[in-house]
C-alpha cells in the first residue's frame, strides 16, 4: 500500500499482535502466519484497473486519458470510493485512498469495502461536452467492473453530481434492465440521489470537532479535568473560549465546514482566514462566510483575490498567500484541499494546535509525528471526512428500497452514526497518550481481521 496508510496499519496490526483478547483463538505459530496473512491482505489491492480513455476534443483531436479503478478490498461489502479528476491523479495516490476507503468503512460500519477511481484531467482545461465525454468513457471501460452490488463510485476531487448524473445515465444504457439507481451515488436528487449529500463531508468535518471539543468533553469532564494527558489539556484549554478558525480550501467541503463553524452556537468561533487556490484572505475579526460562499457560487468557486473584489462586496480582508493560511496563529486549522500539504519541510511553521483533515491524506506521516509530540490534537481523515461515504450509503439504501429521507432525517442519521463512532474511539484517545489516527486505525484494522478471520480468508 502507498504511502502512510500501509506504514500505520502495519503498526495496528503490531499492537494488536499482543492483545490476547482479540482473536483469543489464535496462538503461536498459527497467530503469526494469520497476522502475516492479515499484512499481505491489507497491504495490496484486490485489483487494479487502468484504462486510456479515448475522446475527440472539440478541436477535432483524439487524446487518450489515463484512468484508474482500484478496488482495494469488499469484506465489508461492495467496492466504494469516489472517482476524482485531477492532472495529478496517479496509480500510486488513488490505490492509496481506496486503502483509506476500506479502513473508514470499517471504522463507521458502513457495510462497504474500498474503491477509488481518478481520471488525470484538469477539469477547469475541458469544456462542458469534453466532460460529459470522459464519464460516458469511463463507464464504458470500466462497466464490467462497476454496479450496486460490485462497485459503486461517487464524486470526489473535480467532479459532483454531474458527474455522476452523466455516469449513470451510461450505466443504465450499458445494462438495460437491471437496477441503476445505486450504480452511482452523490447523484442529483431529481436523478434519484440524496438530500444532503452535497454537504453530508463539510457537515460531518465540523461535526466531528464540535463533538469532540463540546459534547463528549462537557459529559466527561469529571474524569478528564485531572488528567496529564497531554492531548486532553489540549483540548480543555480550546473546550471553553473563543476559538479562531482558518479552513484551507473553499470548495465543496471547505465551505460548508466553514459555513458550519460560521453558524454554530455550542462553541464561540470566528472563522478568520479561509483560501482556495489563489488566495488566503484574512480578518482577525472574523470573515463573513455566507457572503463568501455566494461570491464564489458567482465565480465558478473562486474566492475574491484583489482589493477592487473585496470593495464590490464590501468585506474587510486582508490578500495573502494561498499557503499562508498554514502558518497563521489560529486555534484550529481545517484542511480541505490537497493531499501533504503540511510535511516535514514546513510542519514547524504550523501554530494551530487543533487540526481537522477534511481533506485526505494533508498531513504527512513524519508531520503527524511531529505535532504529535506538541500535543497538537489532529482529527484524522478517516474519522473526520467519512460523512460523505455515509450519506452515500443512505442513498444506496434509498435507491434500493425507492423510499427517500427528508434532509432533517439524513443529517440525523449522520450525526448518529459519527457520533456512535467518537463515543467508541475517544475514551481510548483520551485515555493515554496514544495519536488519534493510531487509534482509528486499530479499530479500523480489528474489524476487518475479524471479518477476514470469521471468512476463513486467513488461512
Amino acid at each position: 500500500m502507498a504511502g502512510q496508510t500501509g506504514a500505520i496499519v502495519q503498526q495496528s496490526l503490531n499492537a494488536l499482535m499482543g492483545d490476547t483478547a482479540f482473536l483469543p483463538n489464535l496462538q503461536n505459530q498459527a497467530r503469526e502466519q494469520a497476522f502475516l496473512s492479515l499484512a499481505a491482505i491489507l497491504s495490496t489491492p484486490n485489483k487494479v484497473h487502468k484504462a486510456f480513455l479515448r475522446i475527440t476534443v472539440d478541436n477535432g483531436n483524439v487524446v487518450r486519458i489515463p484512468a484508474y479503478r482500484i478496488q482495494h478490498n469488499d469484506t465489508l461489502g461492495p467496492y466504494k470510493g469516489g472517482i476524482r479528476f485531477h492532472e495529478l491523479v496517479s496509480e500510486d495516490e488513488v490505490t492509496n485512498l481506496a486503502a483509506l476507503m476500506t479502513l473508514k468503512n470499517a471504522l463507521h460500519e458502513v457495510p462497504f469495502g474500498g474503491g477509488k477511481g481518478g481520471v488525470v484531467i484538469n477539469p477547469r482545461s475541458y469544456s462542458a461536452r469534453e466532460l460529459y465525454l470522459i464519464c460516458k468513457k469511463y463507464v464504458q471501460y470500466f462497466s464490467d467492473v462497476l454496479g450496486p452490488d460490485k462497485d459503486i463510485p461517487a464524486p470526489d476531487m473535480g467532479t459532483g453530481e454531474r458527474e455522476m448524473d452523466w455516469m449513470m445515465s451510461e450505466y443504465k444504457s450499458i445494462h438495460p434492465g437491471h437496477p441503476y439507481l445505486g450504480s452511482f451515488t452523490g447523484k442529483s436528487v431529481i436523478n434519484g440521489g440524496s438530500l444532503g449529500r452535497r454537504e453530508a463531508t463539510g457537515k460531518g468535518v465540523y461535526f466531528t470537532f464540535r463533538y469532540m471539543l463540546h459534547d463528549f468533553l462537557k459529559a466527561q469532564i469529571g474524569w478528564l479535568a485531572g488528567s496529564t494527558n497531554p492531548f486532553v489539556q489540549t483540548a480543555l484549554a480550546h473546550s471553553d473560549r473563543p476559538l479562531s478558525i482558518a479552513v484551507q480550501g473553499f470548495g465543496n467541503v471547505g465551505s460548508i465546514a466553514a459555513l458550519e463553524a460560521y453558524k454554530c452556537a455550542y462553541l464561540h468561533n470566528k472563522v478568520v482566514a479561509v483560501s482556495d487556490r489563489n488566495v488566503t484572505l484574512f480578518n482577525s475579526d472574523g470573515l463573513s462566510i455566507p457572503l463568501l460562499i455566494e461570491y464564489a457560487a458567482r465565480h465558478q468557486g473562486d474566492l475574491p483575490d484583489s482589493e477592487t473584489a473585496l470593495a464590490e462586496l464590501d468585506l474587510k480582508a486582508q490578500i495573502l498567500s494561498r499557503e499562508d493560511v498554514l502558518f497563521l496563529d489560529v486555534d484550529v486549522l481545517i484542511l480541505a484541499a490537497l493531499e501533504e500539504q503540511i510535511r516535514k519541510d514546513n510542519v514547524g511553521h504550523v501554530k494551530a494546535r487543533i487540526i481537522v483533515e477534511g481533506a485526505n491524506a494533508p498531513v504527512t506521516g513524519e508531520a503527524d509525528e511531529a505535532l504529535t509530540s506538541r500535543g497538537t490534537i489532529v482529527i484524522p481523515d478517516i474519522l473526520a471526512n467519512a460523512g460523505g461515504v455515509i450519506v452515500s450509503y443512505f442513498e444506496w439504501l434509498q435507491g434500493r428500497e425507492t423510499q427517500f429521507f427528508t434532509e432533517e432525517q439524513v443529517f440525523k442519521m449522520l450525526y448518529d452514526k459519527m457520533q456512535k463512532t467518537l463515543n467508541g474511539i475517544l475514551p481510548a484517545f483520551f485515555g493515554d497518550p496514544f495519536p488519534l489516527r493510531q487509534n482509528c486505525y486499530n479499530h479500523a484494522v480489528m474489524k476487518l481481521s475479524t471479518m477476514l478471520y470469521r471468512q476463513g480468508k486467513l488461512y
